[in-house]
Order: structure tokens, then C-alpha cells, then sequence
């Protein structure tokens, strides 16, 4: 995924599937100078991860 993407998918309403590393997961912050996001997986779970903008995938 780039930069970009994940600027549009955080200022949509709608519902985007995003995936990293096989799990389903929601953005919650955009780090643009690391090319890092915080995200959290979808779920009752609320631990965050940041990882790399490159490993998200989006899913259609």
C-alpha cells in the first residue's frame, strides 16, 4: 500500500478492509516520515502495533 492510500482510507467513512500479516486490521494514525501507520487488529483486542505502510494490504 502507499502514503496515499492510507490517506484516503482514513479520511473515508466507509468500512476498508486492510489487512497486515494475514490479520484483519483497522488505521489508526498515519506516520508519514517513519512510512509507518498505528493500526489495531479488528476485534475486541485494542493493542496497537505500528508497522510499515508496505506491509498493509488492501483487500476488495
Amino acid at each position: 500500500m502507499d502514503m496515499n492510500r492510507v490517506k484516503q482510507i482514513l479520511s473515508s467513512s466507509a468500512d476498508i478492509k486492510v489487512m497486515y500479516n494475514g490479520s484483519s486490521v483497522w488505521i489508526d494514525e498515519l506516520h508519514e516520515e517513519q512510512g509507518m501507520v498505528t493500526c489495531h487488529l479488528r476485534g475486541p483486542l485494542e493493542e496497537r502495533s505500528q508497522v510499515s505502510v508496505a506491509e498493509l494490504k488492501e483487500v476488495e
